[in-house]
Order: C-alpha cells, then sequence, then structure tokens
C-alpha cells in the first residue's frame, strides 16, 4: 500500500498577494474604500456615519493604516475649513475593478 507523505507542501503565497489580503482583509478597510470609490473624498464625520457600528477609536486607526498603505490620503482644504477629508490615491482608485468584481461575486453568492 502506498503510504501518503506526510511532508509540507513546497507552496507560499506570495508576500505581496498575502500583503494585499491582510490590508483589504481588515475589517471595515473594505468598505472605507467603497465609500471613498462612491463619494470620491469624505470627512471624518461622513465616513463614520456610512461606515455604521465601526468606532471613531477603529475608524481613525483604518484611516491612518490606510494613509500608511498609501491607498488614501488625508487633504486639509485651505480655505476656511480646516477639518480634513479623506479621498483614494492613485493606487486607492485602482481598487475599483477589484470592488467591483466582489460586488459581482456577492450578488451572485450571497
Amino acid at each position: 500500500m502506498e503510504q501518503l507523505s506526510t511532508t509540507t507542501s513546497d507552496f507560499s503565497l506570495c508576500p505581496h498577494f498575502a500583503k494585499t489580503f491582510e490590508i483589504l482583509g481588515k475589517k471595515w478597510n473594505g468598505l472605507i474604500i467603497e465609500v471613498l470609490l462612491n463619494e470620491h473624498e469624505a470627512r471624518f464625520k461622513d465616513l463614520a456615519c456610512q461606515v455604521e457600528k465601526c468606532s471613531d477609536r477603529v475608524l481613525c486607526e483604518r484611516l491612518r493604516e490606510l494613509e500608511d498603505e498609501e491607498i488614501i490620503e488625508r487633504v486639509v482644504d485651505g480655505g476656511h475649513s480646516s477639518r480634513p477629508a479623506y479621498r483614494l490615491t492613485q493606487s486607492g482608485l485602482e481598487l475599483a475593478p477589484i470592488m467591483d468584481a466582489v460586488h459581482d461575486w456577492s450578488k451572485k453568492w450571497r
């Protein structure tokens, strides 16, 4: 009788792929990106209203993380309002077809 190998596979995920899913798979990040894809720019309070159930503390953390990953950027209008807003960077905007594919998949399977 042939014995099955108990050694581990040589398979490993591409580190870039793994890092991407670490970012996109983190709770609330996909919703933040989705809001910014639709709104183009949003202030913190507007994001907080649209990403319901996410606490302000966690939303702040996620925005900082997405900023550190250069997916979003924080912008301050030099005019009469000094309140910052958030918008997607070019790399964030390039997530649009991926988010569209997730919408298509979820409509079919969820």
